[in-house]
C-alpha cells in the first residue's frame, strides 16, 4: 500500500525517540548512623536514640497545648506559606503550558476587505497567459472595471493588513475595486518525533514537584520559628520570675540592713550596697519584659496577624517546654526521603537533566502538519456556498544546517547546569548531615551544662542562707551576703537560660531531621501535574 506523507509523519510520531539523558536519581551515601548520638547509658534526662521516628507533629512531644495550637494555626495563615502555595500553582500552570505543545493548534478567523488596485503597475506578460518568449510589456493605462469581478481573481487576495490581494499590487487588479468576505480556520501541529516537547514537559513536572517541596520546606521553617519564639517567650518569663524572686529577697536584706543601721550595728555603707543591689536587679526586669512583648509580636506576625493580636493570649506565665525522655532520630539515609530541601534539590537535578534533552532535540529536524480550510467570496451571500471553499494541507519539515554553533553551545550550557544541580544536591546532603550532627552535639552538651548549673544553684542557695544567718549573728559583713545573692541570681538566671536553650536545641534537631511538613498538606501537594485545559 502506498503511504501518504501524513501516514509517514504519523508513523514517525509513534516510533519517535526521546533524545537526551534518561534521568535516574543519583545514589548518595549518607552514612550508617549519626556520630553524635550519645550512649543510652548516659545520665542525661533526655537522650537521642537511633530508632524509627514519627515527626509529623514533633512539637507535641513538649506536651504544651498552647504550642500545639500555635503550630496548627500558623500553617493556615502564614504569608510566606501563602506565597509558597502560589509558587506551586504557578508551576502547575507552567506544566500545562509545556504540555500544550504536544497538541495541535487551531485558529478560527474571518474578515472583510474592500480594495482597489493601482492602475500604474507593470507586470510580466505571463500574468495574462502570453507566450513565454514574449518580453514584458507595459500594462494598459486603464483597465475597465468589470461589473462583477471574477471570484478567481478575488480569491487570490487577503484582508487589507499589508498582505497583497494579488501578485500585481497591494490593492489587487489595476483599477478594480473588490469586496472580499472570508471565514475559515487553520491548524498546525509540530510532531514531537525526537522528544524535545516530552523533555520540556518532564522538566516542567520536575519544577512543579520542586515547588511542592519548597512549600514543605517553608512549612518546616515556619513551625520551627513558632516553636523557637515560643520557647524564648517562656524563657524570658522565667527570667522575670527569677529576677522578681531575687528582688524580693534583696529587699528583705535591705530592710534588715536598715534595721541594723538604725540600731547602730552596721554602717551606712552596707545600706548603700543593699540599695544598689536592689536597684540593679530591678533595672533588669523592664528589658526582659520588653523581650517578652517582642516575642509575642513575632509569634503574632508568624501567624499572619497583627503584632499585638496574641498579647492577651500569651502574656500569662507558663513554664518552659520540657524535652521528652527519649528523642528518636532514625538513620541518616532517612533524610533523603524526608527533608524537603533534599527532595527539592533532587527534583531540580531532574529538571536540569530533562533540559539537556530539550536542547539536544534542536539538532534534529522538526516535522509539522499544516492545514487551512475556509470560504472566500466577493458577495456576503456567497460566503456559505460550498463552491466558495478553499483548503490546503500538507506536511512540513525544517532542519537547521547552520547556526554558528548556537545549538551545540546551548547543549553545553544545559550540561553545565545539570552538573551544577548534581553538585548542589550533594552539597545539600552534606549540609543536612551537618545540621543534624550539630543539633545533636548542642542538645547533649547543653544538658550536661544544665546539670552543672543545677548543682551551682543548689550550692548558691545554701550559701545565701548561711551568709544571711552569719550576717544576722554578726559573724560576716554585708558584702559577703551581697556576693552570695549575686552568685545565686546569676546561677538561677543561667539555669533558666539553659532550660530554654535545651528546648531550642531540640527544636533545631527536629527541624534538621525534616519533620513537620506533613501536618497540613495543601491540595497542591497532591499529584504531579494537571491535565491540559
Amino acid at each position: 500500500m502506498k503511504r501518504t506523507p501524513l501516514s509517514v509523519l504519523t508513523a514517525l510520531a509513534v516510533a519517535g525517540c526521546t533524545v537526551g539523558p534518561n534521568y535516574q536519581a543519583p545514589r548518595l551515601d549518607a552514612g550508617r548512623a549519626f556520630s553524635e548520638v550519645q550512649p543510652v547509658s548516659t545520665t542525661q534526662p533526655s537522650k537521642a536514640v537511633t530508632q524509627p521516628i514519627e515527626l509529623t507533629e514533633w512539637w507535641a512531644t513538649f506536651n504544651d497545648p498552647e504550642l500545639n495550637e500555635l503550630a496548627r494555626r500558623a500553617v493556615k495563615a502564614n504569608p510566606s506559606l501563602v506565597q509558597a502555595e502560589s509558587r506551586i500553582r504557578q508551576a502547575r500552570w507552567a506544566a500545562v503550558v509545556a504540555g500544550a505543545a504536544e497538541y495541535p493548534v487551531v485558529n478560527v478567523g474571518g474578515g472583510y476587505a474592500h480594495a482597489r488596485g493601482s492602475k500604474n503597475i507593470v507586470f510580466p506578460p505571463s500574468a495574462f497567459g502570453a507566450p513565454a518568449g514574449i518580453k514584458g510589456r507595459q500594462a494598459p493605462s486603464r483597465v475597465d472595471q468589470p461589473s462583477e469581478p471574477s471570484s478567481s481573481a478575488a480569491a487570490a487576495g487577503t484582508a487589507s493588513s499589508g498582505i497583497p490581494l494579488s501578485p500585481l499590487g497591494q490593492g489587487g487588479l489595476p483599477g478594480v475595486s473588490t469586496d472580499l468576505y472570508q471565514a475559515g480556520f487553520d491548524a498546525s501541529w509540530e510532531i514531537d518525533v525526537f522528544g524535545g516537547v516530552r523533555r520540556s514537559v518532564e522538566a516542567a513536572n520536575a519544577d512543579y514537584q520542586a515547588a511542592v517541596e519548597d512549600r514543605r520546606d517553608v512549612c518546616i521553617t515556619l513551625v520551627s520559628e513558632i516553636a523557637v519564639n515560643y520557647v524564648e517567650l517562656r524563657g524570658y518569663q522565667r527570667q522575670i520570675q527569677i529576677a522578681q524572686e531575687n528582688l524580693k529577697a534583696q529587699q528583705q536584706s535591705l530592710a534588715l540592713t536598715q534595721e541594723k543601721f538604725h540600731a547602730g550595728v552596721t554602717t551606712q555603707l552596707d545600706v548603700a550596697r543593699a540599695q544598689a543591689q536592689v536597684a540593679t536587679t530591678a533595672a533588669g526586669i523592664p528589658s526582659l519584659d520588653a523581650q517578652v512583648h517582642q516575642s509575642i509580636h513575632r509569634i503574632s506576625v508568624l501567624l499572619g496577624e497583627h503584632p499585638d493580636a496574641l498579647m492577651e493570649e500569651l502574656a500569662a506565665d507558663r513554664p518552659i517546654p520540657q524535652a521528652p525522655a527519649t528523642v528518636a532520630v532514625g538513620m541518616p539515609a532517612e533524610l533523603l526521603r524526608r527533608r524537603p530541601d533534599l527532595r527539592r534539590a533532587e527534583r531540580q537535578l531532574a529538571a536540569a537533566s530533562a533540559r539537556v534533552g530539550v536542547a539536544t532535540a534542536d539538532l534534529y529536524p522538526k516535522f509539522s502538519l499544516l492545514g487551512t480550510f475556509g470560504f472566500d467570496a466577493t458577495k456576503f451571500t456567497h460566503v456559505a456556498d460550498w463552491s466558495s471553499r478553499y483548503y490546503s494541507i500538507g506536511p512540513g519539515v525544517s532542519w537547521p544546517i547552520f547556526d554558528a554553533g548556537r545549538i551545540r553551545a546551548n547543549i553545553h550550557v544545559q550540561d553545565e547546569s545539570q552538573a551544577q544541580a548534581l553538585s548542589a544536591y550533594e552539597q545539600t546532603l552534606l549540609i543536612a548531615l551537618q545540621d543534624v550532627e550539630d543539633a545533636l552535639a548542642a542538645y547533649s552538651r547543653e544538658q550536661l551544662r544544665r546539670q552543672a548549673l543545677a548543682e551551682a544553684v543548689a550550692a548558691n542557695r545554701q550559701a545565701v542562707d548561711l551568709a544571711t544567718q552569719q550576717y544576722q549573728q554578726g559573724v560576716v559583713d554585708f558584702l559577703t551576703v551581697l556576693e552570695a545573692q549575686r552568685a545565686l541570681y546569676g546561677a538561677e538566671d543561667a539555669l533558666a537560660q539553659s532550660d530554654e536553650q535545651i528546648a531550642a536545641d531540640l527544636v533545631a534537631l527536629y527541624k534538621a531531621l525534616g519533620g513537620g511538613w506533613e501536618v497540613e498538606r495543601s491540595p497542591q501537594d497532591r499529584g504531579t501535574r494537571p491535565s491540559p485545559g
